[in-house]
C-alpha cells in the first residue's frame, strides 16, 4: 500500500500504460495524415464525441468505484480482524481458570500463537503463497504444521483445533459454560472475516466489465482526433495520447484495486497488519522482548 511518502511522475504512469501510447498516438497521426496531407478534409462532429467521452467516462467511473468499493471492504475486513484477534487474545489469558495455573497459562499461550499463525495463514492464503515456505507461519504453527499439510483449508483446520481446545477446558473445568460461549463468538467473527474475504477474493469483477471499458477506449482513441484534427492539426497527437492515457490510467486503477489482497502497490499491507496483530498477542502473554519489529514503508513508500 502506498503512503504519503510516496513519489510518482509522468514517466511512472507512462511506465505503467506504455502499450497504449502507440495507439493513442497513432489515432491522432491517421487523422492528420488524412486530414492534412491527403486532403480529404473529413472531419466528424464534436457534440457527438462528446457526449460519447462523457458517458465512457462515467462508466469507467463507476467501474472504479465498484473496484474501490471491495478494497475498502477489505481493508474493514483486516481492521476487525485486528480487534477479534486482540478481543480473543485477551479473553483466553484472562477466562482460563483451573487448579492448574501452569496448565492454564500453557494453554492459553498455545492459543495465542495458534491465532498469530491463523492470521499469517489467512494473509498466506489471501496471496496464494505457499504457507509452508513462509517463516512467520511455519513459526507459529509448531506442532500443528504437519497435520495441515493434508488440509483443504488451513484457517479453518487451526479453528477446529482452537475449538477442540476451548472445548476440553471446559471439559476439565478451567472454562465456564458462559466463558465459553463469549469465545465461540469471537470465533465466529473470525470465521465470518475469513468467508468474506474469501468472497472478495474469488469473486471477481464481471470479465465483461474491463473488456468493453479496454474496447471503448481504444476505439475512442481512433475516433476523437477525427473531431478536433482541422483546429489542432498535429496538436492533435499529443492532446488525444493526454486525453485517451486518463482513461486508460483510471481504468488500469480499476483494475488493480479490483483485489485489495494483491502483491501490487494499491494491495493492502497484509504482511505489516499480520505483524501488527503478532506484536500485539504476543505481549499479551508476557512476551515483551525480542519481539519482531514493525514493517515500515519501503523507499517508495510502498508498505506491504
Amino acid at each position: 500500500m502506498m503512503t504519503h511518502q510516496s513519489r510518482g511522475s509522468a514517466f511512472t504512469l507512462l511506465r505503467w500504460q506504455w502499450r497504449s501510447v502507440p495507439q493513442f498516438a497513432l489515432g491522432g497521426l491517421l487523422a492528420v495524415l488524412l486530414h492534412h496531407q491527403l486532403g480529404l478534409g473529413w472531419k466528424l462532429p464534436i457534440p457527438p464525441i462528446t457526449i460519447m467521452g462523457a458517458a465512457l467516462g462515467i462508466f469507467i467511473i463507476f467501474r472504479t468505484n465498484s473496484s474501490y468499493d471491495r478494497w475498502w471492504e477489505g481493508r474493514k475486513l483486516w481492521g476487525r480482524l485486528i480487534t477479534t484477534s486482540r478481543h480473543f487474545a485477551t479473553q483466553v489469558t484472562q477466562y482460563l481458570a483451573s487448579n492448574d495455573p501452569d496448565a492454564d497459562a500453557e494453554l492459553a499461550e498455545r492459543l495465542v500463537r495458534r491465532q498469530i499463525a491463523y492470521v499469517h495463514g489467512l494473509r498466506l492464503a489471501l496471496r496464494g503463497q505457499d504457507h509452508f515456505h513462509d517463516d512467520d507461519f511455519v513459526l507459529y504453527a509448531g506442532d500443528d504444521l504437519e497435520l495441515m499439510r493434508s488440509q483443504s483449508s488451513i484457517n479453518h483446520a487451526l479453528i477446529n483445533l482452537q475449538t477442540h481446545d476451548l472445548v476440553d477446558a471446559a471439559s476439565r473445568g478451567a472454562l465456564g459454560e458462559l466463558r465459553l460461549q463469549k469465545i465461540d463468538e469471537s470465533i465466529a467473527r473470525l470465521l465470518d472475516i475469513q468467508g468474506c474475504c474469501e468472497r472478495i477474493q474469488n469473486t471477481p469483477l464481471p470479465r465483461g466489465y474491463a473488456f468493453l471499458a479496454d474496447q471503448l477506449i481504444r476505439w475512442y482513441g481512433f475516433i476523437l482526433p477525427f473531431a478536433f484534427v482541422e483546429e489542432l492539426g498535429w496538436l492533435i497527437i499529443p492532446v488525444n495520447i493526454l486525453v485517451c492515457l486518463s482513461f486508460a490510467l483510471i481504468s488500469g486503477v480499476s483494475r488493480s484495486l479490483e483485489d485489495p489482497f494483491n502483491l501490487l502497490f494499491n494491495g493492502l499491507p497484509l504482511m505489516a497488519i499480520s505483524r501488527l496483530i503478532e506484536v500485539n498477542l504476543l505481549q499479551t502473554i508476557g512476551l515483551a522482548e525480542d519481539l519482531p519489529e514493525m514493517l515500515t514503508p519501503d523507499e517508495r513508500g510502498i508498505l506491504m
